[in-house]
């Protein structure tokens, strides 16, 4: 049922125009910030390995920047709640960079306990990056909010799919430097995040939380009686929204990260050059980001519960292909990260739009903070014991248990389903 235009004072925005403009700058900051996420997934691994000299750390560095995005969800969200999504964000991506700069210098220094902590304040670009897509949301319609968070989604692509293929130039252009190959691509990334704060902090105007809210307040005041369609959150699943939409997504990140991380390991270990890691995780961040306009379509048109369901399904496809591949097998792994990334895709999409649903616009920044640090923390544990179990057990093994893990989703989508 459509409900009438409330009424707002003409010196408050118009919010569907100000909801195309910020979309506009949200994109452009993705597109470099997915840049510079690209550079840890890549060669994170294969740096820690190097420098150690041993595999069952190799998933530490994504557990040490995953850790670290845990911290800094709380931290944006935080900052959105009190002075607005602008602030927030661009502190983010100021951190990842200097983040970046640290893992270079560590590189340049061989200084592992360095490289460690720059990872962890590196992951602060991953945290924002993710955060930047409820700022999509906040002014949208209930029924179109999935694809609002699309469209901030599917901007990482370009510079995600970009940024490990860069893996070959940007190392010997660090070479040329006096910085060590694996470092190449921080440089990349430290630019990327400089830059994504950079337009977030001039151009994100108006601010879309404090907007959405601004309008909130004035619908309020002029019709309590109409309060805006777009503004008010289903809270009828309650506490049990909140829940479910951060299990879909902590799932799906647990599983999409543990199978990532050593995927690169695996391919070196199977003599395959950085160029082919770097090829088949850019299919995977591409699989990720690329498919989310079709999968919020999906979401606003098929419900939040059936698209959560498939996540889980894809990953449970992903986690067989990935242990079933001979390793030596580039385009069957590719494949296998695809899938990967598209059930991850599904989960987060779905996930995203059940939080923004349920939890209402005075404490949605907050809310949606802490629920991010659940994911981070998901993916942490899925990084570091990701690398200790391949090095007790086998990539296969690990692959095979993290697509069995995936399908908790269902009985939890049957059974919030079965409630309604």
């Amino acid at each position: 049922m459509t409900s009438p235009a409330p009424t707002v004072p003409a010196s408050i925005p118009d919010a569907a125009q100000a909801q195309r403009r910020i979309l506009r700058v949200l994109v452009a900051s993705q597109v470099l910030s997915g840049a510079g996420l690209a550079a840890g997934v890549t060669v994170g691994a294969l740096l820690a390995q190097d420098m150690l000299g041993s595999t069952s750390l190799a998933g530490l560095p994504s557990a040490l920047f995953t850790a670290g995005s845990a911290l800094t969800a709380v931290a944006v969200g935080r900052i959105s709640q009190s002075r607005g999504r602008r602030p927030g964000l661009a502190t983010g991506y100021l951190t990842g960079a200097i983040g970046s700069a640290g893992v270079i210098t560590a590189a340049v220094l061989d200084n592992p306990a360095l490289l460690f902590i720059a990872l962890f304040v590196y992951g602060a670009g991953t945290a924002t990056n993710l955060q930047a897509r409820y700022a999509g949301a906040d002014l949208a319609p209930a029924g179109h909010r999935a694809r609002a968070v699309s469209t901030v989604l599917v901007a990482t692509t370009l510079g995600g799919v970009a940024g490990p293929n860069l893996a070959a130039p940007a190392g010997a252009l660090a070479e040329h430097l006096g910085i060590p190959h694996l470092a190449g691509l921080f440089v990349i990334s430290g630019a990327a995040y400089a830059l994504a704060a950079l337009v977030l902090a001039l151009w994100l105007r108006p601010d879309p939380l404090l907007l959405a809210r601004t309008i909130a307040q004035a619908t309020e005041a002029s019709t309590a009686a109409n309060p805006a369609p777009s503004d008010s959150a289903d809270t009828s699943e309650g506490r049990g929204g909140v829940v479910l939409g951060a299990l879909v997504m902590v799932l799906t990140q647990l599983v999409m990260v543990a199978i990532m991380t050593m995927t690169p390991v695996h391919m070196h270990d199977h003599g395959h050059s950085t160029a082919a890691s770097g090829l088949v995780i850019g299919i995977h961040i591409g699989a990720m980001y690329l498919p989310s306009p079709l999968t919020g379509w999906l979401v606003d048109r098929y419900g939040r519960m059936k698209i959560a369901a498939a996540s889980g399904i894809t990953l449970l496809a992903a986690g067989l292909l990935a242990a079933a591949a001979p390793g030596d097998s580039v385009a069957l792994l590719a494949l296998a990260l695809a899938l990967l990334g598209l059930g991850w895709n599904f989960g987060l999409v779905a996930g995203t739009a059940i939080i923004t649903d349920t939890v209402p616009l005075a404490t949605r920044a907050k809310t949606q903070g802490m629920v991010d640090v659940s994911i981070a923390l998901a993916g942490a544990t899925g990084g570091i014991t990701s690398g200790i179990m391949v090095a007790a057990t086998s990539y296969p093994a690990l692959a095979l248990t993290g697509g069995a893990l995936s399908l908790a989703l269902l009985p939890a989508v049957a059974a919030t389903a079965y409630r309604r």
